[in-house]
């Protein structure tokens, strides 16, 4: 049982750590962005200042569209439309659908973060809880300190194209991890009681 915590706990922190580092990692991409879509760097700043709106006016609601569904089908539901939403931002010339691909994602970003904390709170005791939830969280810290020099490093060594195909890797991770490793959690109750997002 402490070996399945420990998995849970592992697959949920990285996951968390790979829809933060969607959020943020694209901030050290903005010039690469600016130029290869030809805009300027002010309306390149969108893909960060509309996912954080997106988020801040889906965040009190949409983790209560899917409380009564499944936490597993939830999360992959999540985690795969991260991925398709970073696939088609590798790919696309064009900065409409960028933006739409950015955008889309930021509406269910507050549901896998409320689920991370709810669910690896509930999988262990009243007393290990506090413990458990630090420890995802550390996830949620290090996509927003890491993922922005990350993604710069890989632009500067690589391309631009493999900066973002980062993010779609590490969601695509997490996606095959739970959808191997984590079991189904069908809902007997409302949980999601854990804030949507701990800014």
């Amino acid at each position: 049982m402490a070996k399945q915590n420990n998995l849970l706990l592992l697959i949920l922190t990285i996951g968390v750590f790979g829809i933060l580092n969607t959020e943020m990692g694209v901030i050290g991409l903005l010039p690469s962005i600016a130029d290869h879509f030809h805009v300027s760097i002010t309306k390149a700043g969108w893909l960060v200042s509309l996912f954080a709106f997106t988020i801040a006016v889906s965040g009190p609601t949409s983790p209560l569209l899917f409380s009564g569904i499944n936490r597993k089908k939830v999360m992959l539901l999540v985690l795969g439309v991260f991925v398709l939403g970073n696939m088609v931002s590798i790919f696309t010339s064009n900065f409409t659908i960028l933006l739409m691909a950015r955008i889309i994602p930021a509406f269910f970003h507050p549901i896998y973060c409320s689920l991370a904390f709810t669910v690896v709170a509930s999988s262990v005791s009243q007393k290990e809880a506090p413990k458990a939830v630090s420890k995802v969280f550390i996830g949620v810290s290090a996509g927003m300190v890491a993922g922005v020099p990350i993604a710069s490093f890989i632009e500067s060594a690589v391309s631009y194209e493999m900066a973002m195909a980062f993010f779609a890797i590490v969601n695509c991770i997490v996606f095959i991890a739970t959808s191997m490793f984590v079991p189904t959690m069908p809902v007997e109750k409302d949980f999601l009681t854990v804030p949507s997002f701990p800014y």
